[in-house]
């Protein structure tokens, strides 16, 4: 199994227990990390004294409270800038991560306690169950950084109800516990006292059946935590708009503090890859996870060599965003183009093109 010292696994009960490890980076995901949650997770798959997995994340203080804020964006600067092929390796690592993830034949267990984002959503969206507390602060904030919600988002994202999926992966918003129950981005929420013995209870258990596990919830879950509107009724309205130009429109039309503070949100945020955002999102839509985790390697590998606007590596969108809102933190990132109604299909379109052949591509085998 492959060693690290940011991912503590160990086999309690029939149960396999995994441990973020990197508080200091909010258990952002290092290659290392991913290896190693891959290679832990398929020797359990086969090994028939593990019934269940679990998966928290730790803070500097001790275990819970932060659960995974993504990947290593830092990585992909430092990367990029010494033109290191262990960025590739890194995506289709992850990618394949999520597909195990989604895809285990054994229950996965996800404690989504605390800051839940990008990477972090890819580690725990394939789960049997995610939990979630009453301080989870959950997001796919990549538009942010010039990038688009990757690691399954496009699956995941497109499947929330109505045009919500829309909202949250071009804006970027966080939202709360009670919303992500409502959109169906968790499945249950404990109370952040509670996770310890939850955790440790697990190992008790007779068994992993469905009956079990769902008595195990009962047990520890908050009755009535999603009792919660969105943020606003009005998300389908302007998130089913055609472009992201015409939901910044529309949203700078209304009057509503809540519109015209989402348009100057979507006003910082990447104006192509917004775009790009939405059409992933739309064709994720009808597509299986397997299909979108293939098409989200085909775009990431063009946000960092976008050829068809002659944009590479240092000068891509994705590593201004890094630079602007992670290395230099003036949070002045130079989008090319400055503005969403700048944007043209012809710089959209592309990305969705595989610059592999079918039997060449990095995940083909993927289904």
């Amino acid at each position: 199994m492959w060693a690290c010292d940011e991912v503590i696994t160990e086999v309690k009960g029939r149960v396999g227990y995994i441990t973020l490890n990197r508080p200091k980076a909010l258990n952002a995901l290092s290659l290392p990390m991913i290896r190693a949650l891959a290679a832990t997770l398929l020797a359990w798959r086969d090994d028939p004294a593990v019934d269940a997995v679990a998966i928290r994340g730790s803070n500097k203080a001790g275990v819970f409270g932060a659960f995974c804020a993504g990947g290593d964006i830092r990585f992909f600067h430092e990367a990029v800038l010494r033109g290191d092929a262990a960025l590739e390796d890194f995506f289709t690592e992850e990618y394949r991560l999520n597909h195990t993830i989604h895809t285990f034949p054994k229950p996965y267990i996800a404690f989504m306690d605390g800051i839940v984002m990008g990477g972090g959503m890819g580690i725990s969206q394939g789960a049997r169950l995610r939990i979630v507390t009453p301080r989870s602060k959950v997001a796919m904030p990549e538009t942010n950084i010039g990038l688009f919600p990757d690691v399954g988002g496009g699956y995941f994202l497109s499947r929330c109800p109505g045009f919500a999926g829309e909202w949250l992966a071009l804006s970027g918003d966080v939202i709360n516990p009670a919303t992500a129950l409502q959109l169906n981005l968790a499945d249950t929420c404990f109370a952040a006292e509670h996770l310890q013995a939850a955790w440790d209870a697990l190992a008790e258990l007779p068994n992993h059946r469905a009956d079990t596990l769902a008595q195990w919830v009962a047990t520890y879950s908050i009755a009535g935590y999603a009792d919660t509107a969105l943020p606003n009724p009005d998300i389908d309205h302007y998130f089913s708009q055609g472009s992201a130009a015409d939901m910044v429109k529309a949203l700078e039309a209304s009057e509503s503090a809540w519109a015209q503070a989402t348009a100057a949100t979507l006003r910082t945020r990447s104006p192509l890859m917004m775009e790009v955002t939405l059409e992933l999102v739309r064709r994720a839509r009808h597509m299986t996870l397997a299909q979108d985790l293939k098409l989200e390697r085909d775009i990431v590998r063009h946000c960092f060599n976008t050829r068809h606007l002659n944009r590479f590596m240092a000068q891509s969108e994705t590593t201004e965003g890094i630079r602007a809102l992670v290395i230099d933190k003036d949070n002045a990132p130079k989008w090319n183009p400055a503005r969403v109604e700048d944007v043209t299909p012809e710089m959209v379109l592309p990305f969705f093109e595989s610059p592999w052949p079918a039997a060449e591509h990095p995940l083909k085998d993927l289904v």
